[in-house]
């Protein structure tokens, strides 16, 4: 009786070990197979970035001597949608990081008392609720006689923050994602730092090396890179509205006005021209909050790769650069 128990033990442990031998080896299988996909991956990306025409920068983002100031500026660009500036500074409002706020104002007619009043009485509202110390968020309208798309980056010389936020208002971002952009700004401030990335591609397929395309969302997705992050929702240095408005081509601010299109572009043009380095996209859950604008008439992806051709010919080269970088929030995803 107690051999035949001591054999049935002996072979329940050498089942126990073959099976752990059998568990062990097969987790060393998958980590394989992973890794040969995850390096595959990698290759083919190299190559994708090869064949449609990009550099990658190995560049280290540009640091400043000393910290920028505290907070950052919302610079909002609107136009004849005073319900949706209304929501939109509602809710900016309540971001901790805010110092001030700029709309952007080239309608005919002047801001209404009531809309001055409700903005205001919005903002004081939001700083009584939430208890924040400090100074009072100015609210201020800068108003131009031009009705040009340049006016969203005209100097603004009263700033008080090194920051800007610019954003349209007819989209939001939860506060969480705002100030993650803007820390993420922080740590390199003569760069871009946005939600909405875009990207362009020497136009090898029609056999000319020197046209470029410009491509939207899905084109990024598709290729997992990108070299611009448009500023209707973006953080730069307010010092590239000085450069923008007195030291950028002339010949471009005039295009912008002329087709009423590519501010954005002539700005991710402008920053990577200074920098040499690609912009920072951060992902983030966007809200549209409106229904038309430029970008839904028909033919807008032609009319943004003219802008990108006359930009690069302004300038005598191409200054994007491409990336793959993209910033999350460790703490609200699954994997780390």
């Amino acid at each position: 009786m107690t051999t035949m128990v001591s054999r049935s033990s002996l072979f329940s442990r050498r089942t126990f070990r073959q099976g752990a031998i059998s568990a062990v080896a097969s987790v060393k299988i998958k980590l394989l197979l992973s890794c040969c996909i995850v390096f595959a991956l990698i290759a083919f990306a190299s190559r994708t970035a090869s064949f449609m025409g990009w550099k990658h920068s190995q560049t280290a983002y540009l640091r400043h001597p000393s910290l920028p100031r505290k907070g950052y500026a919302l610079l909002i660009n609107t136009w004849k949608r005073n319900d949706l500036l209304k929501q939109s500074i509602s809710h900016y409002a309540s971001c901790p990081g805010l110092s001030s706020i700029h709309i952007i104002w080239s309608e005919p007619d002047p801001p209404s008392v009531s809309l001055i009043k409700f903005l205001n009485h919005v903002v004081e509202s939001n700083l009584e609720s939430n208890s924040r110390d400090g100074p009072q968020i100015e609210v201020k309208f800068d108003i131009n006689k031009e009705d040009s798309l340049n006016n969203r980056f005209k100097e603004i010389k009263d700033l008080k923050t090194d920051a800007v936020f610019s954003i349209d208002d007819d989209v939001i971002f939860p506060c969480s994602s705002v100030e993650l952009a803007f820390s993420i700004w922080q740590s390199a401030p003569d760069t871009m730092v946005g939600f909405v990335p875009r990207m362009h591609w020497v136009d090898k397929l029609n056999g000319n090396a020197e046209r470029y395309t410009y491509g939207g969302w899905w084109s990024v997705w598709w290729m997992g890179a990108y070299s611009m992050v448009l500023s209707k929702a973006a953080f730069f240095h307010q010092k590239y509205l000085r450069l923008y408005t007195y030291q950028m081509p002339a010949s471009i601010r005039e295009y912008v006005t002329k087709n009423r299109n590519c501010e954005d572009i002539a700005m991710s043009f402008l920053v990577a021209n200074a920098t040499v380095v690609p912009p920072i996209w951060v992902r983030g859950k966007i809200y549209e909050i409106g229904s038309t604008g430029i970008s839904s008439l028909g033919g807008h992806s032609d009319r943004r790769t003219e802008c990108v051709n006359q930009f690069v010919a302004e300038y005598g080269h191409m200054p994007l650069v491409s990336t793959s970088v993209k910033a999350v929030d460790s703490r609200s995803s699954w994997f780390w």
